[in-house]
């Protein structure tokens, strides 16, 4: 049984694809479809539901309610609660930026045009395609704890937010018998479910709930020099890890806009 989570603001949209998406076989059951025709309702139901509730894939229309961004503000609050769930977008602006942000922005598997002659037909086959991926990606995944987010020499506990290097917990950088700080933990875990994509100030004030009005890119770096910090201490404090941070392995700066990305350094 597919579980497909349909956010859509105009009824004769819902009318058009609505039969299509409940009686196609995707995996030989059949779907349930849970449709939401405002953002802010679609949003408030992903903050109810239980973690272990996820839906087997997501569709957005992008343009709601007069609001470009709406649609990528329900993909946000979804990738936060299921990192791994696929989304595709169904819309009338293909070919245009809001395409163009959804794919290289908001991790689309897939942009459907409404306006296609057999819509109907593209958007069941990407569904299929789409979910295909997360199965396999699901296969490669097994034999691995849930709970453990990995990425070359690095372990993130995902139960108890400790962070392992090289089999060493990370520490406070300033007082290596404390733990590392919960907010420099979370923004690792962003950095690396984004990799290789960086992640701008404003994206990470988005991931921790900051208000992005008043997130500086001042905060933003100098919790990163409290990773890179950390992440050097633990390889015994002789700087190797920051020159590798400068080579393009590790926690690396991008471009000039204040924004970083994480480059798995697989050397153990």
């Amino acid at each position: 049984m597919a579980r497909i989570f349909w956010v859509e603001d105009q009824s004769h949209w819902i009318d058009r694809f609505k039969a299509a998406l409940e009686s196609s076989d995707f995996d030989g059951q059949p779907n349930t479809l849970a449709v939401f025709k405002f953002s802010e309702a679609a949003r408030q139901h992903i903050a109810l539901c239980h973690r272990d509730d996820a839906p087997d894939i997501a569709i957005l229309d992008a343009h709601m309610n007069g609001h470009d961004q709406a649609g990528f503000c329900v993909s946000r609050a979804l990738r936060k609660k299921w990192p791994g769930l696929p989304i595709v977008f169904l819309s009338e602006h293909s070919g245009t930026g809001l395409e163009r942000d959804a794919l290289e922005q908001h991790h689309a598997r897939d942009f459907v045009s409404k306006h296609q002659h057999n819509a109907k037909e593209v958007l069941c086959w990407r569904i299929k395609a789409a979910l295909r991926q997360a199965a396999v990606q699901d296969s490669a995944r097994q034999g691995r704890p849930d709970n453990l987010l990995v990425s070359g020499a690095l372990q993130l506990d995902l139960d108890t937010w400790q962070v392992y290097w090289r089999g060493r917990k990370l520490m406070n950088p300033d007082n290596p018998r404390r733990a590392l700080a919960p907010t420099p933990r979370k923004m690792l875990r962003c950095l690396v479910e984004r990799s290789p994509r960086p992640v701008s100030t404003a994206q990470m004030a988005d991931y921790l709930d900051a208000d992005p009005d008043t997130y500086a890119h001042a905060t933003y770096r100098q919790h990163i020099k409290t990773l890179r910090r950390a992440f050097d201490a633990a390889e015994g404090g002789e700087g190797h890890f920051l020159q590798r941070c400068k080579q393009g392995k590790g926690i690396v700066t991008f471009g000039s806009n204040g924004a970083y990305q994480w480059i798995a350094d697989n050397d153990k």
